[in-house]
């Protein structure tokens, strides 16, 4: 039961990295990414593709893509998703879903449907040994601890930072914001980059963990979802902990039956939903 909880919280790591950036272009312009799991499966095809072009050095590879995400997330926002924000969500949901659509099928064509990885050598297959009988995996322990990072550098991005301002500002009142002088369109390009940073940096590390597909998208955006929902929107902390509580059902499903592991985290969402809507700890300033 033991490395049932430890595996639930390396689990819950690597949906944390799935979720947040979710969780910040929620926070800051009430906008549903509906393929945040496709991009994050387009991050990964990345990264390969940059080792078949450039060279066996996955992790060097992985870091020249953030630049590039950030970028990407920049422009996407500034002159497509910028249109589409307003008090009605469908525009926005419409778009996106287009984008996943989008996505897929150009992954299925240049890389047909066969799942890839990407090689990290013997890191893959590292653990540290605990005892006996209990072993953790390396990479998983720098997925959590990536994760771990990216959730305190965000939150102190927004508690402590006049960036972190300006993002509560447009995210409270737009329009008082922008009289105050802040250019919302270029706040909410910013915020997205800083997502598709995140976006990029979990398409890599599921990449090295596991196999994807460029039909994965929307198994991971569910995950993502679950996982902000559960802790609660716009709440990075509670991001981190609805990942975590996911990570951990679904750990404790895979040890009662192989099949009820995915099932257990949909339930524990469902009854969330129920009891709590707002989820287990919503966003507070």
């Amino acid at each position: 039961m033991i490395e049932t909880l430890l595996q639930g919280l390396l689990l819950g790591g690597l949906y944390t990295l799935f979720a947040l950036g979710q969780s910040l272009m929620f926070g800051v312009m009430r906008l549903t990414n509906t393929a945040q799991g496709d991009f994050i499966v387009l991050a990964a095809f990345a990264v390969i593709a940059g080792i078949g072009l450039l060279g066996d050095a996955p992790f060097l590879i992985a870091l020249a893509v953030l630049p590039l995400a950030f970028g990407f997330g920049y422009a996407l926002q500034r002159w497509v998703l910028n249109g589409t924000l307003g008090k009605d969500p469908l525009p926005s949901l419409v778009v996106t879903f287009g984008l996943s659509i989008v996505i897929q099928n150009l992954l299925l064509e240049i890389f047909s449907a066969d799942p890839r990885s990407i090689e990290i050598g013997g890191l893959a297959t590292q653990g540290l040994r605990i005892g006996e009988s209990l072993s953790i995996g390396v990479l998983p322990l720098v997925v959590l601890a990536v994760a771990l990072a990216a959730t305190a550098a965000l939150q102190w991005l927004f508690a402590g930072t006049a960036l972190g301002r300006s993002f509560r500002a447009v995210s409270d009142d737009r329009e008082i914001a922008e009289l105050m002088g802040l250019n919302a369109k270029k706040v909410y390009a910013l915020a997205t980059a800083i997502a598709f940073v995140l976006i990029a940096i979990a398409g890599a590390l599921q990449g090295m963990r596991t196999t994807v597909s460029p039909s994965d998208g929307p198994l991971l955006l569910l995950f993502a979802f679950e996982a902000v929902i559960i802790g609660g929107m716009g709440s990075f902390w509670g991001t981190l902990a609805g990942a975590m509580i996911l990570g951990l059902t679904q750990q404790i499903g895979f040890r009662l039956d192989p099949g009820w592991g995915i099932w257990f985290g949909h339930i524990v969402f469902l009854l969330v939903l129920v009891l709590r809507p707002q989820g287990l700890f919503p966003k507070t300033r």
